[in-house]
């Protein structure tokens, strides 16, 4: 989508990044609890998190950082609480015990910013930013799975419906059950017209299938990468890619097939199985 002068829009995984939120980590709580394999290094973390956000300035992206939430250890992945469109944003809801409480925070930041907020799932129906993803500008796909369900499909459709927007639903796989944090981004990341990262183990054959017809270049993770974040790509750009370090062959393949990439340190961020793009939240991509 072109430029919005309230600062706001998003129709796309890869047009442009102008405008992000992210959250500052918390380093206070129970990672435990909220599943991490182990607790972070608090110099670490938040030293990995400002060179993070120092990439991303250098490529051109207006960063906000939002403060950071005591208690509320996965609030770090900012994109799950909210998803936001071409008219505002979708207030979403948590599955997660550990993540309940998490999008009123995120909903009070957007207010701040401007954003306005077009509508809020709640009670039965559950959702993570993470199980949503632009195909293109006007179609958006849903995985449905532990923490995206068959509720929070319906009210999604509805709200896109509103500006044009058609909404596919796809079936996650069980992967390795619900403890572990399988998401419909877990398995694909767009970072171009024509260039996308899979994990096919996970990813939805009918997924799958919509790639192949399109003539994408698939840059296929392998599983020792895939638990590295291998598969979660930020695309700030058509073609422009922010990749956690320690991935060779996807980096190499990207490359390859003419993205260009930008490495940063994130192992940290792994601990909680959480890639590049799962600390962000998207305020504006353009098209230029």
């Amino acid at each position: 989508m072109t430029a919005n002068p309230a600062g706001f829009g998003v129709r796309s995984m890869y047009a442009r990044l102008a405008r992000v939120a992210v959250r500052t980590p918390s380093v206070a709580g129970d990672f435990a609890a909220a599943g991490w394999r182990a607790a972070p290094d608090p110099g670490r973390i938040r030293d990995q998190h400002a060179a993070f956000v120092h990439t991303l300035l250098d490529l051109g992206t207006d960063v906000v950082v939002l403060g950071e939430t005591p208690g509320q250890v996965d609030s770090v992945y900012a994109y799950d609480a909210a998803f936001v469109t071409g008219r505002g944003a979708i207030v979403l809801n948590p599955a997660k015990p550990a993540r309940q409480g998490e999008a009123a925070i995120m909903e009070r930041s957007l207010d701040a910013l401007g954003v306005p907020v077009i509508g809020r799932l709640a009670n039965d129906a559950t959702a993570d930013g993470g199980d949503l993803m632009w195909l293109d500008d006007s179609t958006l796909a849903m995985g449905r799975g532990f923490r995206t369900n068959a509720a929070a499909h319906t009210l999604m459709r509805s709200l896109l419906a509103e500006e044009g927007v058609d909404t596919v639903s796809f079936d996650m796989p069980y992967g390795r059950g619900p403890d572990h944090c399988l998401h419909l981004m877990s398995s694909l990341s767009l970072v171009g017209p024509q260039v996308a990262v899979v994990f096919p183990p996970q990813l939805p054959i009918a997924l799958h299938e919509w790639l192949v017809e399109r003539d994408y270049t698939l840059v296929d993770v392998t599983e020792a990468e895939y638990d590295l974040q291998g598969c979660n790509v930020l695309a700030t750009g058509p073609n422009q890619a922010v990749i956690f370090s320690g991935v060779p062959h996807v980096v190499g393949a990207l490359e390859a097939a003419g993205v260009e990439v930008h490495e940063v340190d994130g192992d940290q961020f792994v601990l909680g199985d959480g890639g590049p793009t799962c600390l962000t939240r998207p305020l504006l991509r353009v098209t230029e």
